[in-house]
């Protein structure tokens, strides 16, 4: 992805967002991989997302130096260790959505799994999806703790697009901009629909995730 080309996909990304109430304030962050080895751009620390500045979002070098922009998002080193674990990750996008901070609050279904495969696209388009223990916003633990979760399903022959931050929100990552909204927006939904059901619906039974599995690829 060239500069210009990830500087317009990163504000049109944080404007469908706010628009859509994924996200409020100046809470949540956007970053992309460049081209090349040219580094990451990434939103500026306590940016809004929905009126974000093509010319203000953070440039870094592949070291991680700013080179250009507005001072980074407090998230880079997570956002940097995220494309090193996958190298499929070209885009990446953290916000603090409504269900998913409050799922992390009324208790996730699983720790290595905050919700159950309730839905066929859940399966397909999220996957598996860890807790990440709470440390506070900006803390390079949280880092380390992803880059393990990544590792750790990636020994298993699965993938993951997303992890969930204890009380902060989700991180979802893909090969472009679509990909990662996706994933964030289906993770978002599902949790909405899990919690307005009182958390009762039973997972798809294991025959059909493995109908999903054999004819769509579902990492799950």
């Amino acid at each position: 992805m060239t500069p210009d080309t990830a500087r317009a996909e990163i504000v049109r990304a944080g404007s469908s967002l706010f628009a859509r109430g994924y996200v409020h304030a100046s809470a949540g962050n956007i970053s992309a991989k460049l081209d090349d080895d040219q580094g990451h751009l990434i939103t500026p620390t306590d940016a809004a997302l929905g009126f974000l500045s093509g010319d203000r979002i953070a440039q870094v070098d592949a070291d991680g130096r700013q080179i250009a922009g507005d001072r980074a998002s407090k998230t880079l080193t997570l956002h940097r260790r995220i494309y090193e674990a996958d190298p499929t990750a070209r885009f990446v996008i953290h916000t603090h959505s409504t269900h998913l901070v409050a799922l992390t609050l009324a208790g996730v279904w699983q720790q290595d799994d905050v919700l159950p495969p309730i839905t066929p696209y859940y399966v397909m388009k999220v996957g598996h999806v860890p807790l990440i223990p709470y440390h506070r916003p900006g803390d390079p633990r949280v880092a380390d703790l992803v880059t393990e979760r990544i590792n750790s399903r990636a020994t298993q022959g699965t993938s993951i697009r997303a992890v969930l931050l204890d009380r902060l929100g989700p991180v979802a990552w893909g090969p472009d901009a679509a990909s990662a909204l996706a994933v964030l927006e289906e993770l978002e939904e599902t949790a909405r629909l899990w919690l307005t059901t009182d958390r009762k619906p039973a997972p798809l039974p294991e025959p059909a995730i493995a109908e999903l599995r054999d004819t769509f690829g579902a990492a799950w």
